[in-house]
């Protein structure tokens, strides 16, 4: 399972994408995290590439 955190919270809802993608939302509605059953059998992990958020520029 690959677990995707977008914000911190707790999960009131939840909405299936697809067979295997779950969008977890808060008490508002928003989205808080994205759960991948089974990611290893989508891809492997050379192939997700991590972006932090970019620094303010000054």
């Amino acid at each position: 399972m690959l677990l995707i955190e977008l914000r911190e919270g707790h999960p009131a809802d939840s909405i299936d994408l697809k067979e295997g993608v779950i969008l977890h939302l808060d008490e508002r509605g928003l989205p808080l995290e994205i759960e991948i059953l089974d990611a290893s059998k989508l891809t492997s992990l050379e192939e997700i590439h991590i972006m932090a958020p970019l620094e303010a520029v000054r």
